[in-house]
């Protein structure tokens, strides 16, 4: 089942983004459920996403916490493009090694604010910056003892201050109670639906048949 997982499941791997991000902390290590995948089956899992990014794609919870944190940052000008990428800190892609900058690049997330940075066959990393926080969204293609592969996500941040530092404080709680459960379902019901009923094995299909990956 989904699980987090310690920020050492993300260091202790051989991912490029270490090379871009060594002033940033791992915030959180989530692992996502994603049976029946191959080790090819990543751009599959990235094309599910885009699938149902955006607010249509999220709970009402979501939405609605989202909605307030949208007003709030309109309000208070946190979201403001002088606070964001290319305003208040200079895009990572700026980072980016030669190899990296040569790789080709999906279109940004629509419905979300982040930009994204680079994508490889089994690794994709997008940004987002505003006044609070500067943060690197990390997913990895990772095989599993089952002989599958699964979707794993990083959270990396780089907060802008004791102000930042005290924003990622305050919405920890929503993130757990709400964001990442909601997500969880989204991101794996997105790889349910996206045509890959055919990959599962019949173990995998009574349990999916059965509720136990609703």
């Amino acid at each position: 089942m989904t699980r987090r997982l310690p920020g050492t499941e993300h260091t202790s791997r051989p991912w490029r983004i270490h090379e871009i991000t060594p002033d940033f902390r791992v915030e959180d290590v989530w692992a996502f459920r994603t049976p029946g995948a191959g080790p090819d089956d990543f751009p599959a899992m990235l094309a599910a996403l885009r699938a149902t990014a955006g607010p249509a794609g999220q709970s009402l919870p979501t939405r609605l916490l989202f909605a307030v944190r949208w007003k709030l940052g309109a309000l208070f000008g946190w979201d403001d493009p002088r606070q964001g990428v290319g305003g208040r800190v200079r895009s990572l892609r700026e980072r980016l090694p030669p190899d990296l900058r040569l790789e080709p690049l999906s279109p940004d997330f629509d419905g979300i604010p982040f930009t994204n940075l680079y994508e490889l066959g089994d690794e994709f990393a997008m940004e987002l910056a505003n006044e609070t926080v500067h943060t690197v969204c990390h997913l990895g293609w990772v095989p599993t003892d089952n002989g599958d592969h699964e979707l794993r996500m990083a959270a990396l941040v780089k907060p802008n201050g004791l102000f930042g530092r005290l924003y990622m404080a305050a919405i920890s709680p929503f993130r757990y109670l709400v964001v990442y459960p909601a997500m969880t379902r989204q991101w794996e019901r997105a790889w349910r639906d996206h045509g890959h009923a055919d990959n599962l094995d019949g173990a995998t299909r009574f349990r999916e048949e059965n509720g136990e990956f609703k």
